[in-house]
C-alpha cells in the first residue's frame, strides 16, 4: 500500500441528523463507494468519547468528526478526475438523491497523504 496517495475524508455530521445519515451511509453510500472506488474503508462514530491531547489541544466548535473514509489513488491528477467523474455518475447521483440530510455536513476536511517511507 505504500505507493500512491491516500485521501482521508473526515465529516462532522450534525448530531441531531446523524442517525439518518448513518443508515443512509451504511445501506447505500458506503457499499457503493467500496465497490466503485479504491476505498480502504468507511467508518462511522460509535459514540465513544474522543481523546484530545497535545500541547495545544483544540476541538472545532463543530465537534469531532463522526465519519471518516479513506480512498487510495495513484496520484492527485487521477484523484481530481475521479472525483469529477463521481459527481457525474448516475448511480451515485441516485444514491445521493436518497440522502436524508444533505445539509447536515457541519464540516468536511479532506487531507492527502503518502506513506512515510515514500515521502522521503
Amino acid at each position: 500500500m505504500s505507493e500512491g496517495l491516500v485521501e482521508i475524508r473526515d465529516y462532522t455530521i450534525e448530531s441531531s441528523q446523524f442517525d439518518g445519515y448513518r443508515e443512509w451511509a451504511r445501506t447505500l453510500a458506503a457499499p457503493w463507494l467500496l465497490d466503485n472506488l479504491d476505498v480502504i474503508d468507511f467508518w462511522l462514530d460509535d459514540g465513544s468519547a474522543a481523546e484530545v491531547t497535545g500541547t495545544a489541544p483544540h476541538v472545532s466548535p463543530n465537534g469531532q468528526a463522526n465519519v471518516c473514509w479513506i480512498i487510495r489513488w495513484p496520484d492527485r491528477a487521477t484523484r481530481d478526475e475521479g472525483m469529477r467523474q463521481l459527481g457525474r455518475n448516475s448511480e451515485w447521483q441516485a444514491i445521493w438523491a436518497k440522502h436524508p440530510c444533505p445539509d447536515a455536513y457541519l464540516q468536511m476536511n479532506v487531507r492527502f497523504m503518502r506513506a512515510a517511507r515514500d515521502a522521503f
